[in-house]
């Protein structure tokens, strides 16, 4: 039964990033490799190469991703499993299949000329949306491209890419990962803009960087419907009661010492839904109109009275 169970979780697994992997190459061949916008990554460079010798993006990425994970592992000993090679696998060959050009040789698309425009400078583009709407594709794009890496994620796969060289950096040069997604991601949007010599696309890259990474952070962690109150008062065993009683939520108290006076006191923790927030505000005002209260998001609760919205899917 329970081999039973985990083979199901796997199979759910691989055909998630299937699923994941449609949106990304939506994104990337229908709105984005057309206008040469780059959110950084493997897909900046490969639209480069895609760019000045044609080759295909989907394998180019495949090419640039394979040494880049030999890489890891030889120097910083990094092991990706098997998630993480189908992942980049899949979502490279679909970003190949799925465009416009493909999809015309596949007979999906009966008349390429409807999605062939003119840029003015001599260039042909086949792109889902006109040049007049490079905006809109360039939404679109980051979109479905963050969409398609948060389902990826959310079924414990990978693209590859810049994950690898910002763990060399990390362990290297002893940056935070933060600081090493921004440096390789900058490095890769502005190479773009020089390279294909239009400074647009620098803030389009910026741009489509920063809407793909909150709806990967969107479809892989999903809203914070959830919230965390912190709450300082001399009053807390009666608000207790009252969230109890009203609220039915469970609260635990905090041991915390004042900076100020170094007063020993008790703070008042408690998890609920984002709508009972309103009626715990008044509940808090009414006994101590003085008190402290913190409202954080949390983004997923594993325990009684919630039920988690993340996939237990395994390795």
């Amino acid at each position: 039964m329970i081999r039973k169970k985990k083979l199901k979780k796997e199979i759910e697994s691989y055909l998630g990033i299937i699923f994941g992997s449609i949106f990304f190459a939506i994104g990337y061949s229908w709105f984005l490799i057309p206008y040469n916008i780059a959110p950084g990554g493997v897909g900046g460079i490969a639209q480069v190469l895609h760019y000045f010798f044609g080759f295909p993006v989907g394998i180019t990425m495949i090419v640039i991703n394979i040494p880049l994970f030999i890489m890891s592992f030889l120097l910083i000993g990094k092991s990706f499993g098997g998630k993480s090679v189908y992942g980049m696998l899949v979502s490279s060959f679909l970003t190949d299949l799925l465009s416009p050009e493909s999809l015309h040789r596949l007979g999906f698309i009966k008349d390429l000329a409807k999605y062939t425009f003119h840029d003015g400078r001599g260039h042909t583009i086949i792109a889902m949306l006109a040049p007049s709407d490079m905006m809109l594709s360039a939404i679109a794009g980051s979109v479905m491209l963050g969409l398609g890496l948060g389902l990826i994620f959310r079924f414990r796969g990978s693209t590859g890419g810049t994950d690898i060289p910002v763990a060399l950096i990390k362990q290297k040069a002893g940056l935070s990962i933060g600081t090493g997604y921004w440096i390789v991601e900058t490095l890769i949007i502005f190479s773009v803009g020089l390279i294909l010599q239009d400074m647009k696309l620098i803030i389009w890259g910026y741009i489509n960087l920063f809407i793909s990474t909150k709806i990967t952070d969107l479809a892989s962690e999903g809203l914070p419907y959830i919230k965390g109150v912190y709450i300082i008062s001399d009053h807390v065993m009666q608000m207790r009661d009252e969230i109890y009683e009203n609220i039915n939520r469970g609260v635990t108290f905090i041991k915390a010492k004042t900076g100020s006076e170094e007063k020993d006191i008790n703070v008042l923790f408690c998890v609920l839904n984002r709508r009972q927030v309103p009626e715990l505000t008044d509940i808090v005002k009414d006994i101590d109109p003085d008190s402290f209260m913190i409202v954080t998001d949390v983004y997923d609760v594993l325990g009684y009275g919630f039920k988690t919205r993340q996939i237990n899917l395994g390795g």
